[in-house]
């Protein structure tokens, strides 16, 4: 017990010159908006930038967390979190404004080269291969269904919905993106339908109910298979539906239209040209694609695609977001035409905040399914959601609705 306490305390001691470098790197470079830093003795410390923006809280509870960020950046400060070393009222707030002076903060954020190296190196081993992508897909989308439909729609959709007005449903919402979708690629009764990377089957049971098209549904999530199977079969569509596991790289035939709602996240940068290469090959002459993909700002693509960021590490590994101009290439390489796109990033931001207020409403019955997930897993899901809302209100990302035409 003794060396324990000594050695914490010493551990405390080591840890101030680094938090009171962190503060005044901070306070030489905050631009936009107001930061109160709430120390762990009480005190409080305000960063007030020229340019008008959020007023965010950040309590400390350990110093220690600043050696976390000088060592991992990003990716160590969402560890503190996790941890328990700080705290805010509001974190989608606290990471907008966060992000909103990165570029003059990046220093704090970049972290130590050999860190960010082995990092690298750990999401470079996550590549997506047929093996390797069965390996990332479980481990994300696996964690059960009792635990995504205790905080999703009762659609069971995970991906942006579309706002049509003020007061609307989550799950009306989802419809709405739905509908859209189907609308870009023209899906018309009769039609097959490839959708690479189904889910749950929320857009297999829309094409077939609502528009009267004939659904193949892929997935390589042994969870997501057996649930829009079912969903499916007690929905009476199971004549209109077929939903395989399996990968999209060995599906065979030929289709009258393509979808693929926020599974192209996943495919990693390496296999792009595989991707639509493989949506050339399978659509019928004049067939048309619609695709919903989360992008990222072109400028900050490099940047992005040379590090690991927290979602890569700890959410989604194998992951990598796409830039529209750095999508392009392998777009008309693979024989396919633009033929029109739309962009809803604030329907994302919202969509994630309705989650991450679902999420906490429902953690209750979370930990009372599955023991085994606890308040460091908690609160990485709430670091998960908060960073991605803040990425869509900060217009660094973005999630674009794209259709396609097999040139």
């Amino acid at each position: 017990m003794t060396t324990t306490f000594y050695g914490e305390r010493n551990d405390r001691r080591t840890a101030l010159p680094v938090f009171a470098l962190v503060m005044r790197l901070l306070s030489a470079n905050w631009t936009w908006g107001r930061l109160t830093l709430v120390l762990p003795d009480g005190a409080r410390h305000q960063l007030t930038g020229s340019d008008p923006g959020h007023a965010a809280v950040l309590t400390i509870r350990d110093p220690r967390f600043a050696a976390r960020v000088l060592k991992s950046g990003d990716i160590g400060f969402a560890e503190g979190y996790m941890a328990g070393e700080w705290d805010t009222p509001d974190l989608a707030i606290l990471l907008e404004t966060l992000v909103n002076n990165y570029d003059h903060i990046r220093r704090l954020f970049d972290g130590n080269p050999l860190m960010n190296g082995l990092n690298w190196l750990g999401h470079r081993l996550n590549r997506n291969s047929r093996r390797g992508s069965r390996r990332n897909i479980h481990a994300h989308y696996d964690l059960g269904n009792a635990f995504y439909g205790a905080w999703l729609d009762p659609s069971m959709t995970y991906s942006s919905a579309r706002y049509e007005g003020s007061g609307q449903s989550l799950q009306d919402a989802q419809r709405a993106k739905y509908a859209s979708l189907a609308r870009m690629m023209d899906l018309q009764p009769g039609h097959s339908v490839l959708e690479i990377g189904c889910g749950w089957g929320g857009f297999a049971e829309f094409a077939a109910r609502e528009v009267g098209a004939v659904v193949t549904g892929v997935t390589i999530s042994r969870e997501q298979h057996d649930y829009a199977r079912r969903r499916l079969f007690e929905a009476g569509l199971a004549e209109r539906a077929d939903i395989r596991l399996i990968d999209y790289r060995d599906v065979e035939g030929r289709f009258d239209r393509v979808a693929s709602i926020e599974m192209f996240e996943a495919v990693g940068r390496e296999y792009w040209p595989t991707y639509f290469q493989k949506v050339h090959e399978v659509l019928t002459p004049g067939g048309r694609a619609g695709l919903q993909i989360i992008t990222i700002q072109d400028e900050l693509f490099d940047e992005y695609d040379a590090r690991t960021d927290f979602i890569q590490k700890y959410v989604f590994p194998g992951g990598c977001l796409p830039s529209e101009a750095r999508m392009a290439p392998d777009i008309s390489g693979a024989g396919l035409v633009e033929a029109g796109i739309v962009r809803f990033g604030g329907d994302y931001a919202e969509t994630l905040a309705e989650w991450a207020r679902r999420f906490e409403s429902a953690w209750g019955e979370i930990v009372r399914t599955e023991a085994s997930f606890d308040d460091r897993f908690r609160r990485l899901w709430r670091f998960y959601l908060a960073y991605c809302e803040a990425g869509f209100r900060s217009g660094r990302t973005d999630v674009i609705q794209m259709a396609l035409l097999r040139a």
